[in-house]
């Protein structure tokens, strides 16, 4: 089925601690298809790591996918707001993927970032859970 590239997204990272163990997760939508679902493990990191490693792997497998227009959505306000352009990034630690996110956006037609609650991203938690809990 051809979807014209318009995907939704919804990415997590999650810390138990922070810095922890942390995990990342993104739920890819097309039009039409089930839904692709990836995670992984980060080891030890921080919960801002982790959603900006969610946020990478999303916009690498949308790219991947034949992903045009893409909608992200997530529970991190502060990446939100930094990927729109209305906070810097200030930790060192952060730019690196910031800029690598930035770089993968400029593939697109179009990327929007939205900000959504945690129990309108339940999917992406649930599969960070997962990974936190040893389960996947």
């Amino acid at each position: 089925m051809d979807t014209n590239g318009e995907f939704i997204i919804h990415t997590d990272g999650a810390a138990r601690g922070n810095p922890g163990p942390a995990a990342w997760a993104v739920v890819l939508e097309k039009p039409g298809e089930p839904a692709i679902e990836q995670n992984g493990d980060l080891g030890e990191t921080t919960n801002n790591v982790a959603e900006y490693t969610a946020l990478v792997r999303a916009l690498e497998l949308a790219h991947a996918q034949g992903g045009k227009r893409v909608k992200i959505h997530c529970d991190s306000e502060l990446m939100v707001r930094q990927m729109q352009g209305l906070y810097k990034v200030k930790n060192a630690g952060l730019l690196k993927l910031y800029n690598e996110a930035s770089d993968l956006v400029k593939k697109f037609e179009k990327v929007t970032f939205q900000h959504v609650r945690r129990e309108q991203n339940k999917r992406a938690d649930e599969l960070c859970n997962d990974v936190l809990d040893g389960l996947a």
